[in-house]
C-alpha cells in the first residue's frame, strides 16, 4: 500500500511535466499537441460492438503486433478492434496498417481517473499489452473490473529487470494480476517469473510472423535499380551519436563506388543527420526528394517512415543501429526475413535472444566498435560468396522461428471463451 500511494503521489507531481513534455515534443512532432484529451481518458469515439483492445507503445511494437491483429480480426469478426499507442509515430503506423479495420486512440497516462474513464468508455472484453508495457494502475483497474489482460510478446532485458526490481512490490502485484503472459524466450520468461509473474508461456517472437508488404518489396527493387550496380551498405535505425561513428567506419571501407544508405531511427533527427553529412562534406540525396541517386553520390539519407522493408530489400549488407552505443540495439528480425547479411555492435541487450540466435545461425557478425565495423563491412562487401552464405542463413533462421501468432491467438481464445 505504501508503494502504491507513493506511485500515485509521484504521478501527480509529474502532471505539470507531462503537459510540458507534450508541448515541448510538439515543437518538432506536432502530433504530440493533438488529441491531448485522450492522454487523460477523454475520447470522442466509442464502440457498439464487443471490444478487443491491444496496446503497442510506438512504431516497433505496432508493426510487431500486425500478424496478431490480423489474426484477431479474422477469428473474431463480431468484435471491434481497439488499438492504443503512446507516440504520434506509433499512431501513424497504426493508421497505415489498420486504419480500415480498427479504432485507433492514445492510451491515457497511468492516472487512476484517466484509466477508469478509458475502461468505462470502451469496456474491453480482452486487453493485450505488447512487449514490456507494465502500467501499475492500468493493470490494477483491469483486474478490479474483470478485464483479462495479457502481456504479449513479452521481452525483458536484464537491465530492465533490475529497474523493475527497484519497485519490486509494485511490480510483483502488477505481474501477478495479469491473466496471462506470452514470453519471447526462456530468458525473458525467467526474468518475469523472478519478478513475480505467474502463468508465463514461451510463445516465440511475433516479429518472425510479420509478412513483408509486396508494395515495399517492389519499392526496394525500384530503389535498387535507381542506385545502379553499386554495392550498398545500409545503416538501419541509427541513434544519436552513432551516425558519426558510422561515417568514420564508412571512410575506412575501400570498396569502389560504395553507397551508404543511412536511416536514422527517429524522424525528428533527419535534419540534424543531413547537417552532419554536410559537415563531413559527403555528397548525399534525401529519400524524401524521391529522385534517382546520382553516380557521384556517396550517401542516400533515408528520411522516410515505414520503408525499412524496402531499404533491406535494396542493400547488400546491413548494420543494425542502436548497438555501437549502449541503446540496446534494434529489431534484426525484419532484416533476416529479407535475407539480409547483418553486422551489429556489442550493445544488443534489448534483442539478446534474437541476436545470439542470428550469430549462431551464421546470419550475423558482431563487431566491437566503429573501426571493426568498417573492417568487417569491407571484407564482406568484397566477398560475394560470404554474403550469399549469410543471406541464406538469415532466411533459414527467419523461417525456423515462425509460429508465435498461432500460439498467442490460442491464448486470446481461451480468455475470451467465458464471454
Amino acid at each position: 500500500m505504501i508503494w502504491r500511494a507513493g506511485y500515485r503521489l509521484l504521478l501527480w507531481l509529474l502532471f505539470p511535466w507531462a503537459l510540458w513534455h507534450l508541448w515541448w515534443r510538439g515543437r518538432r512532432q506536432p502530433g504530440y499537441r493533438q488529441n491531448i484529451g485522450e492522454r487523460f481518458g477523454w475520447y470522442q469515439t466509442q464502440s457498439t460492438q464487443p471490444v478487443i483492445w491491444l496496446h503497442a507503445v510506438s512504431v516497433g511494437e505496432t508493426r510487431a503486433a500486425e500478424p496478431l491483429v490480423r489474426a484477431l480480426a479474422a477469428r473474431f469478426p463480431g468484435h471491434q478492434l481497439l488499438l492504443t499507442q503512446m507516440t504520434p509515430t506509433g499512431r501513424e503506423a497504426a493508421q497505415q496498417l489498420f486504419g480500415d479495420m480498427a479504432t485507433i486512440v492514445y492510451l491515457p497516462y497511468d492516472y487512476p481517473a484517466a484509466v477508469t474513464r478509458f475502461l468505462a468508455r470502451f469496456r474491453p472484453r480482452l486487453g493485450i499489452l505488447m512487449e514490456t508495457e507494465i502500467w501499475f494502475n492500468l493493470i490494477d483497474a483491469c483486474a478490479r473490473q474483470g478485464v483479462p489482460l495479457i502481456l504479449a510478446n513479452a521481452r525483458l532485458s536484464e537491465k530492465s529487470a533490475r529497474g523493475y526490481q527497484r519497485v519490486a512490490a509494485l511490480t510483483r502485484a502488477a505481474l501477478g494480476r495479469l491473466a496471462a503472459i506470452s514470453a519471447q524466450s526462456r530468458e525473458d520468461a525467467a526474468r518475469l517469473e523472478r519478478l513475480g509473474a505467474a502463468a508465463v508461456e514461451i510463445t516465440g517472437n511475433l516479429k518472425f510472423d510479420v509478412a513483408r508488404a509486396p508494395q515495399l518489396l517492389a519499392l526496394g527493387a525500384q530503389m535498387r535499380q535507381d542506385m545502379g550496380q553499386r554495392p550498398v551498405l545500409l545503416a538501419a535505425s541509427t541513434r544519436d551519436g552513432e551516425e558519426e561513428l558510422v561515417l568514420n567506419a564508412f571512410a575506412r571501407i575501400d570498396v569502389a563506388d560504395l553507397l551508404l544508405l543511412l536511416v536514422p531511427r527517429h524522424p525528428q533527427r533527419f535534419d540534424a543527420v543531413a547537417a552532419l553529412l554536410e559537415k563531413h562534406k559527403l555528397s548525399y540525396v534525401r529519400r524524401s526528394d524521391n529522385r534517382p541517386v546520382p553516380a557521384d553520390c556517396r550517401v542516400l539519407l533515408g528520411d522516410s517512415m515505414g520503408e525499412m522493408t524496402a531499404y533491406y530489400a535494396a542493400c547488400d549488407l546491413a548494420f543494425i543501429g542502436g548497438s555501437l552505443l549502449p541503446y540496446g540495439g534494434q529489431n534484426l528480425i525484419e532484416a533476416c526475413a529479407a535475407g539480409c547479411p547483418l553486422l551489429f555492435g556489442p550493445h544488443m541487450y534489448n534483442f539478446a535472444e534474437a541476436s545470439s540466435q542470428a550469430l549462431a545461425a551464421g546470419a550475423a557478425i558482431e563487431v566491437v566498435d566503429a573501426a571493426a565495423l568498417g573492417e568487417r563491412a569491407g571484407e564482406l562487401l568484397g566477398d560475394s560468396a560470404a554474403l550469399a552464405r549469410m543471406s541464406q542463413a538469415a532466411l533459414d533462421f527467419s523461417r525456423a522461428h515462425r509460429g508465435a501468432t498461432a500460439r498467442n491467438l490460442a491464448m486470446c481464445e481461451r480468455l475470451l471463451q467465458p464471454h
